[in-house]
């Protein structure tokens, strides 16, 4: 576990690499998914580790969600003063994923039915 999490850092790094010598104007971390996602297409199935770790995650994801907590509510006046366009954008990226998803899932069915 140690192991794949020290591959997805190294993937977070040359991810911020890449975007300091390029100039993209994309989050390093989401360039060095991109890298994992395109090395895991390429292998054709997952490693047994990053699914041990992936699922480690998973199984503790309610924790990631308290810093987020602690800014909301340290930043609670800016917040509120902020609530319709909060609430636009939350609105609109939920139906953004859900529609993403819907897709995404609808185009790859037929692809696992065959295997």
């Amino acid at each position: 576990m140690i192991a794949s999490i020290a591959a997805l850092l190294i993937l977070q790094l040359v991810g911020t690499i890449i975007i300091r010598l390029t100039g993209l104007p994309l989050p390093g971390p989401v360039v060095g998914m991109l890298l994992l996602f395109a090395y895991l297409l390429w292998r054709g199935v997952t490693p047994r580790p990053f699914e041990a770790t992936a699922r480690a995650l998973l199984q503790n994801l309610a924790l990631l969600f308290v810093p987020a907590g602690v800014g909301i509510v340290t930043y609670l006046k800016a917040v509120a003063d902020q609530w319709l366009a909060l609430s636009i954008t939350l609105i609109a990226s939920a139906v953004i994923s859900l529609v993403v998803t819907g897709f995404v899932l609808h185009a790859l069915m037929p692809r696992a039915e065959r295997g």
